[in-house]
């Protein structure tokens, strides 16, 4: 099981720790590949896995852009992803101002020297660090040389293949692109929400839905419209180390304005199919599998039962 470490000052002498460093949001199949090579390297010198990465994301201190990051992962979702591909440690290092602004040589001696003791750092030759971002994979070089420690680039065709990735990826999210997020990701995208109290509507025609409320306002929502998905419950408990695979019940879902009934808030709604227990208060963790229509305007509530009733026919056959 992975560890997980919230404070620098306390973390453990790891075991000749190969070492990266990124915000990982989407734990993509780009992302996948760098940590085939943390893997690769840690069985060649039977070293351990380290990856640190930040919370809150460092945009919204150095830029206070708070308003305008969405992210593929909610922080507790990326820690499930990473501890799925075998990391042996993660840490999370609170970003804060004072953090900001280490000068780059801070950086590398009182932070990734003096707390982690690398044996191999793996980066990008991109990457950049300390205050104004003034230090890079030149100054690193240097450490490594003066402090012995070993630093390994990732391949420029790879960051190029993440950055490409993850801005497909937020673009497949926002449209709807199902199909092509999933093959990006590498696994099925998933967000968790709380059931909250709705408006009853789907229960008087005969498609109850569990109506969910997202709880993180970074986290990147699909565009409007039905989807096929499966669903699974969330433990309230462990909740940094929730099972990916397990038990998961069909469904279909709406996100939008349900223009039928009269333009409303934008909502989710999903109706699970063979389930009738009560949800209120629950997390629910959706699977996104196959976009299946635009949200529409029905001429009555009988002519949107009977879409309802083709649109689970189209589920099935989906998730089939």
């Amino acid at each position: 099981m992975m560890r997980i470490y919230r404070n620098i000052d306390h973390l453990p002498a790891f075991r000749r720790a190969v070492v990266t460093i990124g915000t990982f949001d989407g734990v993509h199949t780009g992302h996948q590949q760098i940590l085939e090579q943390l893997h690769r390297e840690a069985a060649r010198i039977d070293g351990e896995t380290v990856i640190i990465t930040f919370h809150p994301h460092p945009r919204k201190i150095v830029k206070g852009a708070a308003a305008d990051i969405r992210l593929i992962n909610t922080l507790r979702e990326k820690i499930e992803l990473l501890s799925w591909k075998g990391i042996n440690h993660l840490v999370i290092v609170p970003f804060t101002e004072a953090f900001s602004q280490l000068t780059a040589e801070q950086y590398v001696q009182e932070f990734l020297l003096e707390k982690f003791h690398p044996h191999t750092i793996i980066i990008g030759y991109d990457h950049q660090f300390g205050k104004g971002r003034a230090g890079d994979y030149h100054l690193l070089e240097e450490f490594s040389r003066r402090e012995g420690f070993q630093l390994q680039e990732i391949p420029v065709h790879l960051l190029n293949e993440i950055s490409v990735s993850s801005t497909r990826i937020r673009e497949a999210i926002s449209r709807a692109d199902v199909d092509t997020a999933n093959r990006l990701l590498g696994y099925d995208f998933f967000f968790t929400g709380r059931v909250v109290e709705g408006n009853k509507l789907g229960r008087t025609l005969g498609y109850p839905t569990a109506n969910l409320q997202i709880e993180d306002p970074e986290k990147l929502i699909p565009g409007d419209g039905i989807y096929a998905v499966e669903v699974m419950e969330v433990p309230e408990q462990d909740q940094e180390n929730t099972p990916l695979t397990g038990p998961r019940l069909k469904g279909m879902m709406s996100i939008g304005v349900r223009p039928t009934i009269g333009v409303s808030p934008r909502v989710i709604e999903v109706n699970i199919f063979d389930f009738n227990g009560d949800l209120y208060g629950r997390q629910l963790r959706v699977f996104m599998k196959k976009y299946l229509r635009s949200e529409e305007k029905f001429a009555s509530l009988d002519a949107l039962k009977q879409q309802l009733a083709k649109d689970k026919e189209d589920t099935l056959a989906a998730l089939r």
